[in-house]
């Protein structure tokens, strides 16, 4: 198969990537609607484990693999990627085991004294396979982005994303049909009914995992080898054969370490809101009964554990669409970038780094920007069910908004660190964003009238430090220079543009259709005159010329 440039690549990807959010939604909007703030107070509470023990033992997996797969394909041609993917099938199974075996030695302690809550138990043991099988999807996709060819990724995680939606609704809806049973059969590890649901929810996250990396081991099986442009040297001598597991995790630690960093913003949540919310509403109970009439429905005891699902389960998973979509611009551009390295053409190297971050900006500013004034009308559309929680939740959401613009380009800037050799940075920067997210909650979720949206300002604030850091890190080491006009100016320009066109829109009809129609018509008048925004500053020119 013709190997991709970036823009194809990124388009790939994208793509793929939308399409798994749409499904996800799918997934994930009637499930909130299934079992509530509280039951996805559950479901997150399980991925409070799961998440940093992936970030640990998968995230970094797929990167190094890709990047060692580009470096080698270059020098070593097709013998050297096919002993990348060898021994990166051998090191990343490793890990996988030793990743899963860790969540399930942990998942007892982490239920009964982090979350204390003894019901996550059972849900933290049905996710633990998740990491091995992950590991090995990790393993087949690294090898194919480092040789430029998305595709198998993209049908893996459009995979993924099919299987979860119909197994895990369909797990969870039966589950609650069968409460008794299911409550019987897990006696004296779990016994809440939406608990019981939310473990019938996770068998769904597992049983894609597994999807996935059955879809790349039967794509890898049926693909036809395509011989390597590289390859100066032809002799792949033992020796270096034996140092690719080195070589993997030199690149993989680092990396680790970053994700692991990241995801540790939402173990802060998960350690914070709860319990500053519980404090807050312990000395002020008058005001929240006042603000939030259904306290008295869900009680006061489960009032924390209700605002940390709903901003959790509802604001949270908005906020992570666009970025995780944007993503997709740092795993294409990173085999460009390591190319560009490899052979010192730094005018190549900036203007593949110039590329992905205005690619970035035109996406995310616009989308970062409308979520921030149509919080309510995005959460009241995707969750018509969740009446009370869409109420707790959308003001968090929409201080959440410029936080999804910052996000979203420190995932290429990162990238194209790690690209660079430079994968040590990421984790050191983002100590200082954590540093600064564990501050910011301390202080922010303890007022009363911002609680969980404390969080939320909080989360801006660590990504923005991250951004900041260290895209001044990669311009300094690589010393390239970049256009600030080209990346940030022209999207900032084009994105309040929207954001006036969108909140206008939204004023006018605000009070004479419903809300429905009102968020399609902001959205749309927004679209349209960012579209002519960035059409009239010669963006869609640039775009059309880079992809021809």
């Amino acid at each position: 198969m013709k190997r991709q440039d970036f823009l194809h690549c990124s388009a790939i990807l994208i793509i793929s990537a939308v399409l798994s959010k749409i499904i996800g939604a799918m997934f994930k909007i009637p499930l909130t609607n299934l079992i509530g703030g509280i039951g996805m107070g559950y479901f997150s509470g399980a991925y409070g484990l799961f998440l940093p023990i992936y970030a640990v033992f998968v995230t970094g997996l797929s990167a190094a693999s890709a990047k060692l797969t580009a470096e080698t394909s270059i020098i070593y041609g097709t013998k050297g990627v096919k002993a990348v993917k060898k021994y990166s099938l051998l090191s990343f199974a490793a890990i996988g085991l030793v990743g899963s075996a860790v969540i399930v030695v942990f998942a007892k302690p982490f239920a009964e004294h982090v979350i204390e809550n003894n019901d996550v138990y059972i849900s933290l043991i049905i996710i633990s396979p998740s990491v091995f099988f992950s590991c090995i999807t990790a393993a087949y996709r690294g090898c194919c982005e480092g040789r430029k060819n998305m595709y198998p990724t993209a049908f893996s995680q459009l995979t993924e994303g099919v299987i979860k939606l119909v197994s895990g609704l369909v797990m969870c809806s039966y589950v609650l049909n069968n409460e008794e049973y299911f409550a019987n059969l897990l006696r004296g590890y779990c016994t809440d009914r939406y608990a019981l649901a939310a473990a019938g929810a996770v068998a769904g996250v597992t049983l894609s995992s597994f999807a996935g990396m059955l879809y790349m081991i039967i794509s890898d099986i049926f693909s036809k080898p395509q011989p390597e442009e590289g390859g100066y040297l032809d002799k792949l001598d033992n020796g270096k054969e034996k140092k690719f597991i080195k070589s993997l995790i030199k690149i993989v630690i680092p990396i680790s370490i970053s994700a692991l960093i990241t995801n540790l913003t939402s173990l802060v949540d998960l350690a914070t809101i709860i319990r500053y919310i519980n404090e807050s509403v312990s000395e002020n109970t008058e005001y929240f009964v006042s603000k939030y009439s259904f306290i008295n429905e869900i009680g006061t005891e489960n009032f924390s554990a209700f605002v940390y699902g709903s901003f959790n389960g509802l604001a949270v998973t908005v906020f992570n669409l666009v970025p995780s979509v944007t993503n997709m611009f740092g795993k294409s551009i990173l085999p460009a970038v390591t190319d560009s390295w490899t052979k010192k053409d730094y005018v190549s190297l900036t203007e593949n780094a110039e590329s992905v971050l205005r690619i970035t900006s035109l996406v995310s500013v616009p989308a970062g920007l409308g979520i921030c004034v149509l919080a309510k009308e995005i959460l009241a559309f995707l969750f018509p069910s969740s009446v009370n929680e869409v109420a707790l939740a959308y003001g968090s959401l929409a201080f959440l908004g410029p936080a999804v613009i910052v996000l979203s380009l420190s995932f290429p800037v990162f990238s194209m660190l790690q690209a660079v050799g430079r994968e040590d940075l990421p984790a050191k920067i983002m100590i200082a964003g954590v540093i600064v997210k564990i501050a910011g909650n301390i202080i922010l979720v303890r007022i009363p009238w911002l609680n969980s949206s404390g969080a939320a300002l909080s989360t801006g604030l660590c990504y923005t430090v991250i951004l900041v850091i260290s895209l001044w890190s990669f311009i300094k080491y690589t010393a390239i220079k970049i256009s600030i006009k080209k990346i940030f100016i022209k999207p900032l320009y084009s994105g309040v543009l929207c954001m006036v066109a969108a909140l206008l829109c939204r004023n006018i009809t605000y009070n004479l259709l419903s809300s429905n129609i009102v968020l399609f018509l902001s959205v749309l008048s927004g679209a349209v005159v960012y579209f002519i925004a960035v059409w009239l500053m010669g963006e869609i020119d640039w775009i059309c010329k880079k992809h021809s």
